[in-house]
C-alpha cells in the first residue's frame, strides 16, 4: 500500500522532504499546495506526476495525509479548511499554535470532521518523554536554544546585539514560550513543541542565545516533576539552502510520514 500525501508549501523543508520520499515505495507526494504566485516555480522543480495546486478545494479526495511545511501564515490560512475536508493534518509550524484563536478554529474543524491534528516534533528529541509525563506530572520546564548569529539575522535579535561582529554568546530573548513563539516565529517552533508537550505556553520558560561558537543548532530541555527529571540536548546542522532551519526538521517530518505508511515502524 502506498500512502498519498499532500504538502503545504514547497520551501527548503518541503523540497528536502520531497527528495526523500521519491525513493520510498510506501509513500507518494501526490499534491503540493502553494500560493498562486509560487505555483510556476514549484512545478518547475518537480516531476509532472506531482500536481501543484493553489487551494484546499483542489485537494484530491484520496489524499491520506496533509503535512504543513510552510510557516505560521500557511497554517492559519489553510489548516482549518484542510481539517474541515476530513484530512488529518501534520503541523511543523507549532509556533503558530501560540495563537489561541487559531487553536480554537482547528479544534472546531477537527470536532466537525473527526480529522486529527498531529504536531510533528521537528528539530528536538525527548518530546515523547515530556508528553508522557504531561502537565500533571511536571513542575518546571525550561528550554534553551543556541544558534549561530547568522541564524538570527532578520529577527528581533538584530536589535539586541550586533550579530555580524559577535564574539561571545548573547542572550537575545528570555521569557515564556508564548512570547518566544510570537516574537521569533521562524526560529521558535521547537519552543512551541516543548510547550505543547508539557506545561503549556505560559508556564514554559525560554532562553534564546546567539552563540558564535556553535556550528549546529542546539536545543536543550530541562524538565522537573514530582517523580522525574529530564535533561535533553539535541544538536543538528541546518539545511544547505536555509540557515534558520534544522536538517532534523525534515528528517522528523519524514518519520511522521513513515508512521502513517509503514506496516511496522518506531
Amino acid at each position: 500500500m502506498t500512502v498519498s500525501v499532500a504538502l503545504i508549501g514547497f520551501g527548503a523543508i518541503a523540497q528536502d522532504l520531497f527528495a526523500k520520499v521519491q525513493s520510498d515505495q510506501h509513500l507518494r507526494v501526490k499534491q503540493i499546495l502553494v500560493r498562486c504566485a509560487a505555483r510556476e516555480a514549484a512545478q518547475a522543480k518537480i516531476d509532472p506526476q506531482t500536481e501543484v495546486i493553489t487551494s484546499v478545494e483542489a485537494l484530491d479526495d484520496d489524499i491520506d495525509f496533509v503535512l504543513e511545511c510552510a510557516g505560521h501564515g500557511a497554517l492559519k490560512d489553510y489548516g482549518a479548511a484542510v481539517l474541515t475536508r476530513g484530512f488529518d493534518l501534520g503541523i511543523l509550524s507549532a509556533g503558530a499554535l501560540s495563537d489561541e484563536g487559531l487553536v480554537a478554529q482547528l479544534n472546531a474543524a477537527s470536532a466537525q470532521s473527526k480529522a486529527k491534528v498531529i504536531v510533528v516534533p521537528g528539530a528536538i528529541g525527548g518530546i515523547d518523554a515530556i508528553s508522557a509525563v504531561g502537565a500533571d506530572g511536571l513542575t518546571s520546564v525550561c528550554y534553551t536554544g543556541r544558534k549561530a548569529p547568522i541564524s538570527w539575522k532578520g529577527t528581533p535579535a538584530d536589535k539586541v546585539c550586533d550579530l555580524d561582529t559577535l564574539t561571545e554568546p548573547c542572550e537575545v530573548f528570555s521569557g515564556t514560550a508564548r512570547e518566544a513563539a510570537q516574537t521569533f516565529p521562524k526560529n521558535a517552533n521547537v519552543v512551541a513543541t516543548v510547550a505543547l508537550a508539557g506545561l503549556g505556553f505560559d508556564d514554559t520558560t525560554v532562553r534564546l542565545i546567539a552563540d558564535p561558537a556553535v556550528t549546529r543548532n542546539t536545543h536543550r530541555v530541562q524538565a522537573v516533576g514530582d517523580n522525574v527529571a529530564f535533561d535533553f540536548e539535541t544538536s543538528s546542522g541546518t539545511l544547505p539552502n536555509n540557515p534558520r532551519t534544522s536538517a532534523l526538521t525534515s528528517q522528523s517530518a519524514y518519520r511522521a510520514l513513515k508512521l502513517r505508511a509503514y506496516p511496522f515502524s518506531t
